[in-house]
């Protein structure tokens, strides 16, 4: 369960929290909210970007029982960032962009584990998803090893929209899958690059994965058919290091 000092209740207090600025990593309305206030929220939440979803009462029920009128936010424990102003900055800096691109990755721990990884390989920015990303939350700063407060984390509403941005940009975008032949190690992470991973449940979105320039996999050995995310992400990262590093 998120922690509570993360947690904003009621419909008034998420609207001033909105309107002061706060990181807001999403927030929960109750399933057939209606009334001025909702309105207000609502307008609010599409003029600021906000991640909203409507839920069944019983899931902010189970989140807390405290008077939430039926409207629960959750803060981040970050600032977000903006991709289409990063890129253009590292290319002016002279770098090889290499970012990281994460759809569906939900759990908390994994993707606290993936973003310290990304930071120790020198990744430049980490893209998710506004909906069906993981809670940045403390537990997500604390297995990240700070790694959060770091490298820059940019939302998008729409994956395959910024992944064209990406590619129209000059990157390559390369996506982690089981069902390709071609060995990650075969291709060429030297130039600039976008990894793009998925969940273990549910792997690449398919409208996602039809946009990869280059599909790769990880030999497996043993009966295990897969290999946790945050690992794959290690390998491919460390992969792309080695590639970029003069011995």
């Amino acid at each position: 369960m998120p922690e509570r000092k993360n947690i904003i209740f009621g419909i008034r207090a998420v609207i001033e929290a909105i309107k002061s600025g706060k990181e807001i990593d999403r927030v929960l309305i109750k399933k057939g909210s209606q009334g001025d206030l909702i309105y207000e929220l609502m307008q609010l939440i599409r003029k600021e970007q906000v991640p909203y979803q409507f839920v069944p009462i019983e899931k902010i029920n189970s989140i807390s029982t405290r008077n939430h009128q039926g409207v629960i936010a959750f803060t981040s424990q970050i600032g977000f960032r903006n991709i289409e102003e990063i890129i253009p900055a590292l290319f002016e800096e002279g770098k090889t962009p290499l970012i990281l691109i994460l759809d569906q990755i939900t759990d908390v721990r994994n993707f606290g584990a993936i973003s310290r990884t990304a930071e120790c390989a020198g990744a430049d920015a980490i893209i998710v998803p506004d909906r069906g990303s993981a809670q940045i939350n403390s537990d997500a700063v604390k297995t990240s090893a700070g790694a959060l407060h770091l490298i820059p984390v940019c939302r998008t509403d729409n994956l395959v929209n910024t992944v064209r941005f990406l590619k129209n940009s000059g990157l390559q975008i390369i996506a982690a899958t089981e069902k390709t032949s071609l060995l990650y190690h075969k291709a060429d992470y030297s130039i600039p690059t976008a990894i793009l991973l998925g969940s273990e449940e549910k792997g690449i979105s398919p409208d996602l994965l039809k946009t990869a320039d280059k599909i790769v996999r990880i030999p497996l050995k043993g009966k295990i058919e897969s290999l946790n995310v945050s690992v794959v992400n290690g390998i491919l990262l460390f992969e792309a290091v080695k590639q970029r590093t003069t011995f």
